[in-house]
């Protein structure tokens, strides 16, 4: 571990450090949101609005943080949530968190825009993997890429259901920034300013999202070639144009029909959609607004979560992401009901700053920072906590963490 990584004492340390070393245009890829970022702002600051009502002459000489995420033991209450194009940052930073979860003993979730490959996570980070699946128009291409996660072994399917379309992030264009990456005369500067990354990237060779090698854009209205046709290159922008607009509920239960094992939705926030899938045999609800990425002036997660809780009924295990900076928000989660949740960036910003040893610092700072919490809340195990520890104009209705 660098010397300034280890000197970083809070993800907001890992995200200063990161922001340093990135080119500007690629911090605010990976930090930004959607048009206005006030889901982005308000993930982050309904945590902050949260109040704690802490217990005291309690035995917390000793804490257990371990506890059951998704019907599997986790040693900690959180999983790795997707994050994709992390290779254009850092070559080989999937990799880095993959190797940092495992070594935590805490489930890994692989994107489908990860510039590493469902098989080559699997072989260098064998521990509880979950592959997320974005919903491609190409559906004989999307059933390709699940049916490779399960030859792999990944216990989970993670269905992403917010992205009908991708959202507007202004800041990218203000930075002359897409996915492909390529240097032009608007955003050089910004990389010459920065040249360990660039030769790191020349010197690796320009990401690919490995998953996506062979989608074909070439049917679409727009008229594109397929990435086939054009090269590595095209991969992004042809998954952009391969959302599924149309993707329903029975298109939901036949994909769910077809994955044998466990399945996660993700971008649940109405109660009623909660309610719906609670009943149609899914595993688990994300409670997610994609970090803010998509939509804007959507509900903060943590807002959102009482409401789904209380239609689903303790039916399904429930957890949620978007704002995760500090072991108190996890602590704040947990009180609310959730049964566990996602980190993104968090994690994100330490791979960004230093690797494998980044990542696992972020974690190592989130441990920590909820073990301390729970000890001056005056709990000893992650199944005491429960919403007697949130103020009581912050209590939701529903208590405790559903099983």
């Amino acid at each position: 571990m660098s010397r300034r990584a280890a000197q970083a004492y809070s993800i907001a340390d890992l995200r200063h450090l990161a922001g340093q070393r990135l080119p500007r245009a690629l911090f605010d890829f990976f930090d930004g949101g959607a048009e206005d970022e006030i889901s982005l702002r308000d993930n982050n600051e309904a945590f902050r609005r949260m109040r704690l009502l802490p217990r005291v002459l309690r035995d917390v000489s000793r804490i257990e943080l371990d506890t059951v995420l998704v019907g599997a033991p986790s040693a900690l209450p959180f999983a790795i949530a997707p994050t994709g194009a992390l290779g254009y940052g850092r070559p080989g930073a999937d990799l880095d968190i993959a190797r940092a979860a495992v070594a935590a003993g805490i489930p890994y979730t692989l994107s489908s825009t990860a510039t590493a490959s469902i098989e080559r996570i699997a072989d260098a980070a064998p521990g509880r993997l979950w592959f997320q699946a974005y919903i491609l128009r190409d559906k004989p291409f999307l059933a390709r890429m699940i049916e490779r996660a399960r030859v792999a072994g990944y216990e989970a399917l993670v269905t992403t259901l917010d992205l009908p379309v991708g959202g507007k992030r202004e800041r990218d264009f203000h930075n002359g920034f897409a996915v492909p990456f390529r240097f032009n005369r608007r955003n050089l500067p910004d990389f010459a300013c920065h040249p360990r990354w660039v030769l790191e990237i020349l010197r690796k060779g320009m990401p690919v999202m490995e998953n996506l090698v062979g989608l074909d854009a070439g049917a679409h209205p727009d008229g594109a070639a397929g990435a086939g046709t054009r090269g590595a290159s095209a991969l992004a922008s042809s998954v952009g144009r391969n959302y599924d607009a149309a993707f329903d509920w029975e298109a939901l239960a036949r994909l769910r029909e077809q994955w044998p094992r466990k399945m996660i939705v993700k971008g649940v926030c109405h109660p009623a959609d909660a309610a719906r899938l609670s009943a149609m045999g899914i595993d688990a609800l994300v409670v997610s607004n994609h970090g803010g990425r998509q939509l804007d002036g959507g509900l903060a997660t943590i807002d959102a979560l009482p409401a789904v809780l209380d239609a689903v009924a303790g039916r399904v295990p429930v957890l949620m992401d978007g704002g995760i900076r500090r072991g108190s928000d996890i602590l704040k989660a947990l009180a609310s009901g959730a049964s566990g949740v996602l980190v993104g960036r968090a994690t994100l910003f330490g791979a960004m700053a230093d690797g494998q040893d980044g990542a696992a610092r972020a974690i190592a700072i989130l441990r920590d920072e909820l073990q301390r919490t729970m000890q001056l809340c005056g709990v000893r195990q992650i199944s005491q906590i429960g919403a007697d520890l949130l103020a009581p104009a912050q209590a939701p209705k529903s208590s405790g963490n559903p099983t």
